[in-house]
């Protein structure tokens, strides 16, 4: 098992309405490509990261699966449109993937 690990950061003063796209992505998108409520949580910045961080983290059973996701992603209008609906909010060149490992 895997964890990958998306992680943005909000502009200052958007961080609610980032954590507003990013549930409405997860019910009405990440739920077609099998990404269920029971499979990821989202998380914000507290003590020690940057409180304008938001982070996705996605329980995968290997790579694999998270490559097929993200080409279901990729063919999705919707992904396509929530990401124009996203940009205004969030500090560009901020996104990025983390892939680790469960152990035990």
């Amino acid at each position: 098992m895997m964890i990958a690990r998306w992680s943005i950061e909000a502009k200052f003063g958007h961080k609610p309405e980032v954590i507003a796209e990013m549930q409405r992505w997860l019910r009405d998108i990440g739920s077609q490509v099998g990404w269920t409520p029971q499979r990821v949580r989202l998380l914000t910045g507290s003590i020690g990261v940057k409180e304008s961080t938001i982070q996705s983290e996605i329980e995968i059973a290997d790579l694999a699966e998270l490559d097929a996701a993200w080409s279901k992603l990729g063919a999705l209008p919707d992904h396509a449109a929530w990401s124009k609906a996203l940009e205004p909010h969030v500090v560009s060149g901020t996104q990025r993937w983390e892939i680790l490992r469960i152990i035990g």
